[in-house]
């Protein structure tokens, strides 16, 4: 049945992006101990899972399809699943399907929330990587190197590689 194998690959989209959300966990933890091989191998895993529910979504829109069609609508219309829930006249079967429904939804708001919060904390690290750099590189090499006070000039040179004052 069309409306089965719909809620049941819409349950599968919930399930990877809870996923998702446990790599995005991880993903945290890695970014805030600074565990650069830990973060890499869980951002491997996230274009995985992405991959797979870019598949998973292919397939619910095939399923949402052969589900108009069964009700005798011909055209590719993409329809939302509220939409959807329109043409359900089981009210069990609506009320399954619009549960499952705002279960993706809280999973994606939760999972939205997550990556803003990652994307925070890797914004931090290139600004303290920025500052560690513009730190390091404050003085010109001469400077590191002993010269006799006569010798040097009253101005300072700055050798930064960021240089905000023009």
């Amino acid at each position: 049945m069309p409306l089965e194998r719909l809620m049941d690959v819409l349950e599968q989209l919930r399930e990877s992006h809870e996923q998702l959300i446990a790599l995005g966990t991880q993903k945290k933890e890695a970014l805030i101990s600074n565990k650069v091989e830990q973060l890499i191998q869980v951002m491997n895993q996230e274009s995985k899972m992405s991959r797979h529910i870019e598949q998973l979504d292919e397939r619910r829109l095939q399923a949402a399809y052969e589900f108009l069609q069964e009700r005798g609508i011909k055209s590719k219309l993409n329809l939302n699943i509220t939409e959807l829930s329109r043409l359900v006249f089981d009210v069990e079967d609506k009320q399954r399907l619009l549960q499952i429904q705002k279960n993706l939804a809280d999973t994606l708001v939760e999972l939205k929330k997550l990556n803003e919060l990652n994307q925070q904390l890797i914004q931090q690290a290139l600004s303290y990587i920025d500052f560690s750099i513009e730190s390091m590189s404050y003085y010109a090499e001469s400077e590191a190197v002993y010269q006799r006070p006569a010798d040097k000039s009253t101005s300072t040179v700055r050798a930064g590689l960021f240089d905000t004052r023009a």
